[in-house]
């Protein structure tokens, strides 16, 4: 008996709950390719003007990802929380990294890269590829294993 089938009806969850990972790792690409593109944007906008806005494809990226590992939480409570300190720690970062953005642009510096949030980036990405694409490197991982 699964403990929340009462506070929110779960069997939907079921279904998309091993296609989830998934949805991750794409999200998670997507997430890197627009960070990248972000940054190029960031930088142009910095030598135009004062102040430097977030990237809107980024942005949703970011809200996918944060949705996606929500939901993730409900089918595997474990792997989804560390997952969800991992994105959160990655807006966080962001956010900051803006930030940093803005000052750099409003006093005439060079736009940095987001060295922060491209960390955590890297290792949301590892986590997932790991947990997503785990049957890839099964046999060799259960070789090390003692039973």
């Amino acid at each position: 008996m699964d403990p929340l089938q009462f506070l929110v009806p779960l069997g939907w969850l079921s279904e998309v709950g091993p296609m989830l990972p998934y949805a991750i790792l794409v999200m998670a690409v997507a997430n890197l390719a627009t960070r990248h593109i972000a940054h190029r944007h960031h930088v142009e906008q910095g030598s135009d003007d004062d102040s430097v806005e977030p990237y809107t494809p980024h942005a949703f990226t970011n809200i996918g990802l944060m949705l996606l590992t929500f939901l993730f939480m409900l089918d595997a409570p474990v792997s989804g929380t560390i997952l969800a300190v991992i994105v959160v720690t990655m807006l966080i970062a962001d956010l900051f990294e803006l930030e940093a953005r803005n000052v750099e642009a409003r006093n005439d510096m060079p736009i940095e890269a987001p060295k922060s949030s491209i960390a955590a980036s890297v290792v949301l990405m590892v986590f997932v590829a790991y947990y997503s694409l785990f049957f890839l490197v099964s046999g060799i991982w259960n070789q090390f294993v003692v039973a």
